[in-house]
């Protein structure tokens, strides 16, 4: 008789480290109660976790110090099964091209509609809601269990400023944009820029402006010129009352950056 220790040496062996319960009671012709028991003794001994209910990750050894598999290991696996369209993004994304002026606290991952944030042992993932998310340019990037969809730089740049209180704050923000300007195509970023809210590409403009990337800012010019009706304020929480107006991006600049250069 094939037991739970057994099914997940096997699934490891062909490549997979990701299974349900449903699966498991099938594959070891038990109940379902039955083998949540089972999984539960090697849950207390660190082989696999749960991250989300009835969703199992084989834990190798090397992560067992983080309690389960990285968010980037397991992440599409998990949407796949959940039926969620789905692309890391903000600070996660920012890392993974590059800029990792500060390593995010949780995997950050945009979704049609929020989630519940799932903790696991070390292991944090962040959902963020964007309803009109699939018209965003993503990327695929290589992980030891598969391909993880990534915003493309981008795209990572105009939702870093439009997510800002998510991305650690204006100041945050521009200090990751200056590591990630080198990423960014200047013509891939002349198209993300249409599907992007204009107040997002007006905030932009002005922190490519202050960081000194006028090349860069000059390709998104344009569309303000073309699209924004009003004034926007660089922050949405706070008045824009007597705020000096910067012409250019049609900004009223409510606060000070203060990028880490």
């Amino acid at each position: 008789m094939t037991t739970a220790a057994s099914y997940i040496v096997n699934l490891a062996a062909r490549g997979r480290h990701h299974f349900t319960t449903v699966e498991a009671a099938a594959a070891l012709g038990c109940t379902v109660p039955g083998v949540r028991a089972a999984l539960r003794r090697l849950k207390a001994k660190g082989a696999v976790a749960d991250p989300f209910r009835g969703f199992w990750v084989i834990v190798p050894p090397e992560y067992r110090r983080l309690g389960c598999l990285p968010a980037e290991q397991f992440v599409p696996q998990l949407m796949q099964h959940l039926g969620d369209p789905y692309y890391a993004t903000l600070l996660s994304a920012a890392e993974i091209h590059g800029a990792a002026h500060q390593r995010p606290q949780a995997f950050q991952v945009m979704l049609k509609t929020n989630r519940r944030a799932i903790e696991h042992g070390e292991v944090r993932v962040q959902f963020i809601a964007r309803k009109d998310m699939e018209g965003t340019s993503v990327v695929e990037k290589k992980t030891p269990r598969g391909l993880l969809r990534v915003a493309s730089p981008e795209a990572t740049a105009l939702e870093l400023v439009g997510y800002a209180d998510q991305s650690g704050g204006l100041d945050n923000v521009a200090s990751v944009l200056t590591e990630l300007v080198d990423a960014i195509d200047p013509d891939r970023l002349v198209t993300e820029r249409e599907r992007s809210p204009i107040a997002w590409v007006q905030r932009f403009g002005n922190i490519l402006d202050l960081t000194e990337h006028r090349k860069l800012a000059d390709k998104i010019a344009p569309v303000v010129v073309a699209r924004a009706k009003d004034v926007a304020p660089l922050v949405r929480s706070i008045t824009r009352a007597g705020a000096p107006r910067d012409v250019r991006w049609k900004l009223a600049v409510n606060a000070t950056v203060e990028p880490d250069l």
